[in-house]
């Protein structure tokens, strides 16, 4: 083949070839541009779905913070209120050993006859009749929700302490508190010394502490109970109540209006301060535990809010001592360790008793998710005011 012929060739060559190459260039920038209108697309469908299940869950969490602001217990609480500042005990069986029972028989014109029996504090439980309304009046108008309630713990609970006690009222917190609960999972757990450790001790209902020092420690700054257990306590002489020590403060929420009477009585004549907890801090615990309780219900049943009101008898349903001294201690305390709450199958209900059953009007797992938020991330507790600071908090098994 003749050279310039060979050369002209080769030119044809070279411009097919670069042809060639600049129409894949063509295609495969159109296939990463396609495949990344894929991805674009799979992301932007990702994120909507994710962006609906955040709406999904605000909807949701929206609704149980509702829910839980219902008080199931309202009507009942009034109603026997009302009935206590009447003087009208007898819906109230316990009280027997206060009250007077007065027979009296009545004449219908048709000359049938009745026989009336009318109950009323007894002779000398009169004298505290004045000083029981007005508690009773003070207690039921404090009856509110207060979101802010939790910065106010030092001034309703800490000051009172410190005066009743002989110490110079001040703001300062406890530097460290132990809460023990109650639980068996204590025994064998040997947390005495690291209890006693804490500048300040709570406990809790009057359990038990000699023979269990080892586990639960000896010291005790503040016994926490709840009014059943100043009822029982309000049947022995001179209402004694202090299983850690005549000294030893007590601190307690009212679980039904009517143990207002048991503690206009026996604060006479306590030795140590005897004081109620302030009903809208009652009401801020009542709400986080049902929150925590409606959510779990919904989310294992899937059932919808209304159906919690017969699965937990919305009227009896109550938080636990427990929850609200750990909730106490948070207000007081610069730093909280937790004791004895949770639960195991092979431990008792209490460590000091042989019991394993758990009463049925708490709903302990809720609590459970509220202490591992608390250590956790208690940002998310609902009700709270944003300006409290939550302490740290510590939970030993």
């Amino acid at each position: 083949m003749k050279r310039p012929a060979r050369h002209l060739c080769t030119v044809l060559l070279l411009a097919l070839l670069a042809v060639a190459l600049a129409f894949r260039a063509v295609l495969r920038r159109g296939f990463v541009g396609s495949l990344e209108l894929e991805q674009y697309g799979l992301a932007a469908a990702a994120g909507a779905a994710a962006a609906g299940e955040a709406a999904a869950a605000a909807v949701f969490n929206s609704s149980v913070l509702r829910y839980a602001e219902i008080d199931g217990a309202e009507e009942k609480f009034k109603r026997e209120t009302q009935q206590l500042l009447e003087g009208k005990f007898s819906g109230h069986p316990q009280f027997r050993r206060f009250a007077s029972r007065r027979r009296f028989t009545t004449y219908e014109p048709n000359g049938k006859i009745n026989m009336v029996f009318q109950v009323s504090l007894a002779p000398r439980y009169q004298r505290y009749v004045q000083d029981f309304r007005r508690n009773l009046q003070d207690w039921s108008r404090n009856k509110r929700f207060q979101p802010d309630v939790m910065n106010d713990l030092i001034r309703l609970v800490k000051h009172p302490l410190d005066r009743r006690g002989g110490s110079v009222v001040s703001d300062r917190r406890y530097a460290s508190c132990a809460v023990v609960g109650n639980s068996g999972i204590l025994l064998q757990s040997e947390h005495g010394e690291l209890i006693d450790s804490h500048e300040a001790v709570i406990r809790l209902n009057n359990a038990k502490i000699k023979g269990f020092e080892r586990n639960v420690g000896s010291k005790t700054t503040v016994s926490f109970v709840n009014s059943n257990i100043l009822h029982l306590c309000a049947r022995r002489e001179r209402c004694f109540c202090h299983p850690y020590g005549a000294d030893v403060p007590i601190v307690m929420y009212i679980c039904q209006p009517v143990h207002l009477l048991d503690y206009t009585m026996c604060n006479s004549s306590h030795k140590a301060p005897l004081l109620v907890t302030d009903p809208s801090f009652d009401m801020l615990c009542a709400r986080i535990v049902k929150y925590y309780s409606v959510r779990r219900f919904a989310e294992e049943t899937g059932k919808p809010l209304e159906a919690w009101d017969a699965a937990h008898d919305k009227v009896y349903f109550h938080y636990s001592s427990g929850m609200q001294a750990i909730m106490l201690a948070l207000g007081i305390c610069d730093r909280v360790s937790v004791f004895g709450f949770g639960k195991s199958e092979s431990a008792k209900h209490h460590y000091y008793t042989n019991q394993k059953g758990e009463l049925t009007l708490h709903d302990y797992r809720a609590e459970y998710d509220l202490y591992r938020d608390l250590v956790e991330r208690p940002q998310a507790i609902p009700f709270i005011s944003d300006e409290f600071k939550f302490p740290p908090v510590t939970i030993y098994q």
